[in-house]
């Protein structure tokens, strides 16, 4: 039986990746920090276990993470607080990065010496840093931060035979985002975000992202020349 290793497996896309992968006969390892809604997950299906850890903290995922071995590793936690008004928060940024990308980075710091040929790590950024949006300059830098980090480790860890995937979403249902107060365009279900990342998986690829057409208008904006970016951006910034 193949393990995957997934954190953020309280809720959100983290908990629908670890019932798709347990309904399919994979030992799910599921990572968070609510006991509650872990023992729930776990309850589901006799093919999930839990640990229980902060992965903010690099002793405790040293710790938690110990005796894994996992065949696939999907690091999926993680936080989103917005700066309102240009007002730089040092602990507001502080704690997005410690959460999405310094997290992720005590985990595979942790599980590194545990892979094997032939094991796949996946990381989950955002849509969200292909353009400057207002308010979201500790979220956009943090996940710019995790996707330059994965795609710089993808290339030092080939030669181990060690596959890095970068998981890009657009807006997904989940508790998170929904705490936004704004419009959030082409929003995709739980469901739908799980059956995109696991088919981009099976056929291999280094780059997943979603919704398509999302996507593609995004990248076709970031394209543009920056003035015209900035123009459009503008229009954004809440007075």
């Amino acid at each position: 039986m193949k393990t995957v290793l997934i954190t953020g497996a309280s809720s959100g896309i983290g908990a629908g990746l670890a019932n798709s992968f347990a309904a399919d006969g994979y030992h799910v390892i599921a990572c968070g920090r609510d006991p509650s809604r872990l023992e729930t997950l776990q309850q589901l299906s006799p093919n999930i276990s839990v640990r229980l850890f902060d992965m903010t903290g690099r002793d405790a995922s040293r710790q938690a993470l110990a005796d894994c071995h996992p065949d696939m590793v999907i690091l999926c936690a993680g936080t989103c607080e917005y700066l309102d008004h240009g007002v730089v928060d040092a602990d507001l940024i502080e704690r997005v990065m410690r959460t999405n990308f310094l997290g992720p980075v005590n985990c595979l710091a942790a599980l590194q010496t545990q892979l094997k040929p032939g094991s796949h790590v996946v990381l989950v950024s955002s849509m969200a840093h292909w353009l400057p949006f207002p308010r979201a300059e500790a979220y956009g830098a943090s996940k710019a931060a995790l996707s330059w980090f994965a795609d710089s480790l993808r290339l030092d860890w080939e030669p181990k035979g060690i596959a890095v995937s970068v998981v890009s979403p657009g807006f997904v249902d989940t508790p998170l985002t929904r705490k936004n107060d704004f419009a959030m365009p082409a929003q995709v279900s739980v469901g739908q975000a799980v059956t995109a990342i696991r088919r981009g998986l099976a056929k291999g690829k280094k780059h997943i992202a979603f919704p398509g057409a999302f996507g593609l208008l995004l990248r076709l904006l970031s394209s543009l020349p920056a003035f015209m970016q900035r123009a459009l951006l503008r229009r954004m910034v809440r007075p």
